[in-house]
C-alpha cells in the first residue's frame, strides 16, 4: 500500500525542464503610453494567491530578433507564478512583434522607449501590484539603467547588460536613488565581460556584479536559465530560493 502511494506521489510530480508550462493566471494585457502607443502585454500570475513582488520584463534588442516572448522571459512566465508566487509582466516595446502580437509604433533605439516602460509601471502602480521589480535582458538592461531612477520601483536585475546605450551620467544617477541594482555578467558574453563589467560599474556605489560561468549573452540552456530565475528569485522573494527541480502538481 505504501509503495503504491509513494508511485502516486512521485507520477504528480512534474519535472521543471525547458518547455514545461506550470499552472498560473495568464492575462493578456494593452498597455497605453503617454505619447498614445498601444503595446502588446501579459500579465502571469500565481492561482489562487496574492503574488509576493511583480516582475516588469524589458527584453532584448527588437532589430535583432528581441521581444516578450524571449525564452527566459517565456520560461520565467512559465515557472515563476507557480514556484516563487512572482507576478511576470512581459510586453513588446514599440513596433516589437512576437506570437503575442504587435505594439504600435516603431523602434526608437530607447529613447521613446521610456514611455513604454512608464507604462509598464503605471499599470502595476495603478492595480496595486506588490513590490515591483524591473527585469531587462541586453537592450532591456539599457531602458532599466536609463529609467529605472525616476520610476516608482524597488530597482532593477540586468541579464548580460551591453552599456552600449547608456552614458556615464546615466549610470551616476543610480547613487542618487535608494533602490537595489544587481547585474548578472555571462564569462563568456559577446558584448561585455565580467573583467570589462567590474570597470564599466565602478561609477555606481552600489551594484551587485554576479559573475556567470561558461555563461553566454543570450543564456542558452537549462543550467543557464536556472541559473537566471534562481537569481530573480532570490533577489525578489529569497522564501521561495532555490528553486525546485520538481513541482508537486
Amino acid at each position: 500500500m505504501l509503495e503504491k502511494v509513494s508511485r502516486q506521489i512521485i507520477l504528480s510530480q512534474i519535472e521543471i525542464r525547458s518547455s514545461v508550462e506550470l499552472p498560473s493566471n495568464r492575462i493578456p494585457l494593452t498597455l497605453r503610453t503617454a505619447d498614445g502607443l498601444e503595446l502588446v502585454a501579459e500579465l502571469a500570475l500565481p492561482i489562487d494567491k496574492a503574488p509576493v513582488a511583480t516582475l516588469i520584463m524589458l527584453h532584448p534588442l527588437p532589430t535583432a530578433g528581441g521581444f516578450m516572448d524571449s525564452h527566459i522571459y517565456r520560461k520565467a512566465a512559465n515557472r515563476l507564478p507557480a514556484l516563487a508566487d512572482l507576478a511576470i509582466l512581459r510586453f513588446n516595446t514599440r513596433g516589437t512583434t512576437s506570437p503575442h502580437g504587435t505594439s504600435q509604433g516603431s523602434f526608437d533605439g530607447g529613447v521613446s522607449e521610456r514611455f513604454d516602460v512608464e507604462a509598464a509601471v503605471n499599470y502595476a502602480i495603478v492595480n496595486n501590484m506588490p513590490n515591483i521589480w524591473l527585469v531587462g535582458w541586453s537592450f532591456g538592461t539599457e531602458l532599466a539603467l536609463k529609467y529605472g531612477p525616476d520610476l516608482d520601483v524597488l530597482g532593477a536585475i540586468l541579464l548580460s547588460p551591453p552599456l552600449h546605450r547608456t552614458s556615464v551620467e546615466e549610470l551616476q544617477r543610480w547613487n542618487k536613488v535608494d533602490k537595489k541594482l544587481v547585474a548578472l555578467i555571462p564569462e563568456l558574453d559577446d558584448y561585455l565581460k565580467p573583467d570589462e563589467a567590474a570597470v564599466r560599474f565602478l561609477v555606481i556605489n552600489e551594484i551587485e556584479l554576479i559573475n556567470v560561468a561558461d555563461a553566454k549573452h543570450l543564456w542558452v540552456g537549462e543550467s543557464a536559465t536556472k541559473t537566471v530565475l534562481d537569481e530573480i528569485v532570490k533577489i525578489t522573494n529569497p522564501g521561495s530560493f532555490p528553486l525546485p527541480e520538481f513541482y508537486q502538481a
